[in-house]
């Protein structure tokens, strides 16, 4: 559906910003063995993956160095201060104190996500999801031989985003059904769930037996002024049946350092949870792994605070161009991530298409909307995470070339017509 761009009109109510940190900076990442920069010609430009262009916060860089050059880097333990520091993070920002004993490390929110799937559910039993979603989940469910159960989210007529509850109650009534996957915020569409929708979320999957596991990973990536709400801050019920995966990867741009934690209230849940991940080798921590994270979440306030003003600029900059330059296409008005949610469907019918002209054609790679389920097929999803040069690199691109598809598209039609 499209939204009504008058009701999503992005507010330019930030003023003029000066930055302590260079966020303008434009820095090479070709030949670094970038999953995002492993490009298949010269000129690509790529703003699909959910990876920053900027550097890291320069406490977690000193850290790291500071490790490097003790020059020994055997196996690592888990001190009191990485406890601490996660612990202090969530209750300043989020105002949640996690229960003692209840952070767990691990490697990543994706491998805590399989490992989880596979001991907390049995073979053939279904995982509940929110579509369109992060697409890792639908492998994260079928590769441990689980089905995956879609539920889909509503999408308004102002392109907002919403739960169908009867729908949900519904799919988690299912025998089969014994986990859900939250997004909390969302991703793609960047949407932040409330507390009456958590509430009742977590009291739906109570009455049905069903553990939800919440991916939490972009909850520091809100727009200024806005706050996620833990899931298991909600209620008791929402802490008794939950598993939180939480991580600074995404928000401090150290995906690489495979660096994660999963938060456990319920002690029972936690044993089971925690002899999972030492069962799957994902409980225990690189040589930088510990250091990075502990620098990140004790020092990197200031330099969070400038990136979500510094993102907030890019994504105004986003619905200003395209409102101006591109009329026929719409975005999601988004609450959270540095990834905005495009509706194509005034050009085209199927997103795979016209990303797969982009990237050929102008050499700009955005994600197609068909990889995150039902829900997605006429959207592309759009990584602001870069320098605005880079970002206004891409967005002339994209608006070209959304413009030649579309006058490429007319001849076509045109064509078989005649």
């Amino acid at each position: 559906m499209k939204e009504d761009k008058t009701d999503n009109s992005y507010p330019d109510n930030t003023g003029p910003k000066k930055y302590r940190y260079d966020f303008d900076r434009v820095i090479d990442r070709r030949n670094t063995n970038s999953l995002k920069w492993e490009l298949r010609h010269p000129d690509e430009l790529p703003m699909w993956v959910a990876d920053m262009d900027f550097a890291v916060c320069p406490e977690i860089k000193e850290a790291i160095i500071s490790r490097a050059q003790h020059g020994i880097f055997g196996y690592s333990i888990i001190p009191e201060e990485w406890y601490k520091a996660y612990s202090s993070w969530w209750e300043k920002r989020h105002s949640y104190r996690p229960p003692e004993n209840s952070l767990v490390f691990c490697t990543g929110v994706v491998p805590a996500l399989s490992s989880l799937v596979r001991k907390l559910t049995t073979p053939a039993e279904k995982v509940l999801i929110q579509t369109p979603v992060y697409n890792i989940f639908y492998n994260s469910i079928i590769n441990q031989g689980r089905f995956v159960l879609e539920s889909p989210l509503v999408c308004r007529d102002d392109g907002s985003y919403e739960i169908d509850f009867d729908r949900l109650e519904k799919d988690l009534s299912d025998p089969q059904c014994t986990m859900m996957f939250l997004c909390n915020p969302h991703n793609p569409v960047g949407k932040i769930w409330s507390r009456e929708d958590l509430a009742r979320i977590g009291e739906l999957c109570h009455r049905h037996g069903v553990t939800v596991v919440a991916d939490e990973i972009h909850c520091d990536l809100t727009v200024p002024g806005r706050e996620y709400i833990p899931f298991a801050s909600v209620n008791e019920t929402c802490a008794d049946i939950s598993v939180s995966c939480w991580a600074p990867s995404k928000t401090f741009n150290i995906a690489g350092l495979n660096t994660a934690a999963v938060m456990i209230p319920n002690p029972r849940l936690r044993y089971r949870a925690e002899r999972g991940l030492n069962t799957d080798e994902c409980a225990e921590p690189n040589a930088f792994a510990v250091q990075a994270a502990v620098a990140a979440f004790t020092h990197g306030a200031v330099w969070l605070d400038e990136l979500r003003d510094y993102l907030y600029e890019n994504a105004r900059m986003v619905f200003s161009r395209i409102e101006k330059e591109l009329p026929s296409v719409t975005v999601t008005r988004h609450e959270a991530t540095y990834l905005l949610w495009i509706n194509v469907s005034a050009i085209t019918e199927g997103s795979d298409r016209l990303a797969a002209f982009l990237r050929r054609k102008y050499h700009l790679r955005l994600s197609s909307g068909t990889q995150y389920g039902p829900g997605g097929e006429k959207f592309l999803r759009l990584n602001i995470a870069c320098p605005k040069a880079l970002l206004n690199e891409g967005l002339n691109r994209f608006i070209a070339g959304c413009l030649d598809f579309t006058e490429d598209k007319k001849s076509s039609d045109s064509g078989r017509s005649n």
